[in-house]
């Protein structure tokens, strides 16, 4: 297989997207504004963030065999990215997601795995070659454990940079954020990782701290609006994010860690990377969808 800087282990989904006035409570029925159907999933939308940011990609995953899964591949191909790592697996659906969007931004998911939960260790291995051959591999949890743990062992085991954005949310082992050099989650990752509420930039800061004593190299904590904060061997760096007016704030994470990997992978140190992963993802919550709001090189470097 031929080297791809970026490589990500992680989750193809088509997200399903209804448009609201305001989001619906629970027993709740609303009528809907518009939908659409956006090629996403945290790992593809990853991989869409680094290939866009300039970073030669390729992806590790699994569909079903159905119309979903062919347009998820044909979608990161058109984007220049390696899918020869993407199986179709017979008799089961591709992943999708059920996203409500409200007129302010934000939103409620649920995900179901699909094809994504038919990723096992024995399919990453038999694409150790790409693993060999990347500077960063890029992991999320809407795949099994074992297969994120799996992963993280050999990437940590070949010298590879791991980067792990632990969402959706579960607990994690010691050995596991052992194996991690940049650990991004989000206030709500963060806060289960910690079992600690964090809920403000200084709790944020012990959060990341908390989570370096736990074994991972950096940290870097992703406060929406509130920015960003960082904690290496260095010590403790907030930064502030940029002002626009939120559309929808769907992939803004997954675009932040797509293009943080495309800016290390070029040589940035971490707060020029950060700066950088700021800009694309403010663009991103802009605009409506997934793939469909990350930005291209040209657009951020604007």
């Amino acid at each position: 297989m031929s080297r791809s800087d970026v490589v990500v282990v992680g989750s193809l989904n088509m997200d399903l997207v209804v448009r609201t006035a305001r989001l619906p409570k629970a027993g709740e029925t609303l009528t809907g504004k518009g939908f659409d159907l956006v090629p996403g999933g945290k790992g593809a939308n990853q991989a869409v963030a680094a290939a866009r940011l300039g970073a030669s990609t390729a992806m590790i995953g699994c569909v079903g065999d159905d119309a979903f899964g062919a347009q998820l591949r044909a979608g990161l191909e058109a984007d220049g990215i390696d899918c020869r790592a993407v199986r179709e697996v017979s008799g089961v659906p591709s992943g999708v997601a059920l996203i409500e969007v409200a007129d302010d931004g934000s939103n409620h998911i649920v995900v179901v795995p699909g094809g994504n939960g038919m990723l096992t260790p024995a399919h990453v291995e038999a694409s150790e070659a790409l693993l060999a051959a990347a500077q960063i591999v890029v992991l999320q949890l809407e795949v099994p454990l074992e297969t994120v743990r799996f992963a993280a062992e050999r990437a940590h085991a070949l010298g590879k940079v791991v980067v792990l954005n632990p969402a959706p949310a579960q607990p994690l082992a010691p050995e596991l954020l052992g194996t991690v050099d940049y650990l991004v989650p989000n206030e709500l990752e963060a806060a289960l990782l910690t079992g600690a509420p964090v809920d403000s930039p200084a709790k944020a800061e012990a959060a990341a701290r908390r989570l370096r004593s736990l074994g991972a190299r950096n940290v870097v904590v992703t406060l929406g609006a509130g920015g960003a904060i960082s904690v290496t061997e260095e010590g403790a760096r907030r930064h502030p994010a940029r002002t626009v007016t939120a559309v929808d704030t769907t992939a803004a994470g997954d675009t932040f860690i797509g293009a943080l990997c495309a800016a290390l992978v070029e040589g940035r140190a971490l707060e020029g990377a950060i700066a950088l992963a700021q800009a694309a993802a403010a663009i991103s919550v802009t605009r409506p969808g997934a793939q469909t709001s990350i930005p291209h090189r040209s657009e951020v470097v604007a």
